[in-house]
């Protein structure tokens, strides 16, 4: 335990995530940095592969064995900071954080749910575990969260296995079971990806609900950008295990800087635009993060790389002031002409 710091709920800062392979070393994670405040909702925006969900699990210190992590997660439980990182594997302290300080809401609910087990009482395994031991009393808090999540007939629900809901009203169990500890830190991992787009617009609107009634924090993962405008304060673009740019939510839309950033939401469908309009493609794909070589990451399918330096070095993190900042040499470049 350590000294309290701001009002901070987490901090991560250079966190490295390494799964040694026959043909290398693959770093799916390259010295990420972020903090969440609590009442704040950061996005964690990129493509398949680029690190969003080992950067979540890593957190809650679940990723495979095999992956090493390495750099500090600090994290404010009880009003002290501890580094995640340094509690042991599966110990016990680990447990006590995950579920009860900080929870996860993850991309498939038919995959989260045991099938042989009711809803409820995967639930309430959370509520005997963190909050009470007195069962009666266990299954009233859980009840009340299904109750607050919009799960109609809770009573009903509660002893129904999950084949017995449909996909919007597990996804609503889920946020039930990852809420009922009333943790600081949530992390939403895609959450609505496999529901349809009514059902999408029911999920997130509870969510801000529930966060501005519990002051959390939330690590919101995601590629889709319209989801971020609508949930998120802050945003971080990821690519190749990197944060290459971050602002508040309005700043990016605004005023992308980063060339990834801009190709992004340049390829989104915006109001107003005529449907056999070809939408903007970025060319080629996210290379594999495996003996990665020191240049910037997005090198190879940049339109706007500068040959004999974007791919001698890696660029780092430049302040654009109002909360932006940028991994981008274009930007050094402009600085050194200031």
């Amino acid at each position: 335990m350590g000294n309290k710091v701001g009002n901070k709920v987490i901090e991560v800062k250079d966190l490295h995530v390494e799964i040694p392979m026959d043909e290398g070393m693959l770093t799916p994670v390259r010295g990420l940095s972020f903090s969440i405040e609590e009442g704040e909702v950061l996005g964690l925006v990129g493509e398949s592969g680029c690190g969003k969900s080992l950067t979540s699990k890593a957190i809650l210190g679940i990723n495979d064995k095999k992956c090493l992590s390495s750099g500090e997660i600090l994290f404010m439980r009880e009003g002290q900071v501890q580094d995640l990182l340094k509690l042991k594997y599966g110990s016990e302290e680990i447990r006590k954080i995950r579920g009860k300080h900080a929870s996860m809401i993850f991309q498939e609910p038919m995959v989260a749910f045991h099938p042989m087990y009711t809803v409820g009482a995967q639930i309430n395994e959370c509520t005997l575990l963190h909050i009470t031991k007195d069962k009666r009393k266990a299954k009233e808090i859980s009840l009340d969260m299904m109750k607050r999540v919009g799960i109609a007939n809770a009573d009903k629900r509660y002893d129904q296995y999950p084949f017995e809901f449909s996909g919007g009203m597990l996804q609503r169990a889920l946020i039930a079971m990852a809420l009922v500890c009333r943790p600081g830190l949530l992390i939403a991992d895609e959450p609505t990806t496999a529901l349809d787009v009514t059902i999408q617009a029911q999920i997130l609107d509870l969510m801000k609900q529930l966060q501005a009634e519990f002051k959390m924090a939330i690590l919101f993962i995601t590629h889709d950008l319209g989801i971020v405008a609508r949930m998120c304060d802050r945003v971080g673009v990821m690519y190749l295990g990197k944060i290459i740019e971050s602002a508040p939510v309005r700043e990016i839309y605004k005023n992308p800087r980063h060339p990834y950033t801009q190709g992004l939401l340049a390829s989104v469908h915006k109001v107003g635009t005529h449907s056999r309009e070809k939408l903007f493609s970025i060319e080629g794909t996210v290379p594999l993060a495996l003996n990665v070589p020191k240049q910037c990451g997005f090198f190879e399918r940049c339109k706007q790389r500068i040959a004999g330096l974007c791919d001698c070095a890696e660029p780092e993190s430049r302040d654009l002031g109002n909360g932006h900042q940028v991994s981008c040499f274009i930007y050094e470049k402009e600085a050194r002409h200031d």
